[in-house]
């Protein structure tokens, strides 16, 4: 599979520490994290497009359509899984319409993008077994009774991650 280029919102400082808190957990309790992505640019992200490549038009609208919007909160809650056999765990991310409206601008410049549609959400774990679905479920729900069970995220940053380079940067 080739190595895809990304735009990706980021979380502010607190939004990362609590999403890290998740793969932390997930990561004690011996089931698979994103903890476990060992890459320099591995952040807590909401994919806004994945390709092969980012053409420039897609970088322009980005900017303009996104760019200038940010900050925008969001709410988390609940939980995603994504895939068959092994799945993605995952939590969903509630955007205002008009923040899913933009990011659709940007992904309709990039026609070879790798998911139609758009599911905006966190990734906390990536290949776990079916079996583990119910383990990783009862993890979470422990940290959702340490706080509130539905989270208020602040999207603070759009960055692009560029494979060939090994590189991020912020649009």
């Amino acid at each position: 599979m080739p190595r895809l280029h990304s735009l990706e919102l980021l979380p502010d400082d607190e939004g990362q520490e609590s999403v890290r808190a998740q793969w932390q957990a997930l990561a004690d309790a011996g089931l698979p994290s994103q903890l476990e992505h060992r890459g320099a640019t591995n952040a807590p992200h909401v994919s806004v497009v994945e390709a092969e490549a980012l053409p420039d038009a897609a970088l322009d609208v980005a900017r303009a359509r996104l760019g200038g919007l940010l900050p925008v909160t969001a709410l988390v809650g609940g939980v995603l899984l994504l895939g068959e056999g092994r799945v993605t765990l995952a939590r969903p991310v509630q955007l205002a319409d008009d923040v899913v409206r933009r990011v659709l601008a940007v992904r309709v410049q990039v026609p070879e993008r790798r998911h139609l549609g758009w599911v905006p959400h966190l990734t906390l774990a990536r290949r776990l077994a079916r079996a583990d679905v119910p383990r990783a479920l009862e993890v979470l729900a422990g940290l959702d009774a340490e706080r509130d069970a539905s989270l208020e995220l602040r999207l603070t940053s759009l960055r692009r991650w560029d494979p060939d380079a090994g590189e991020v940067h912020d649009l």
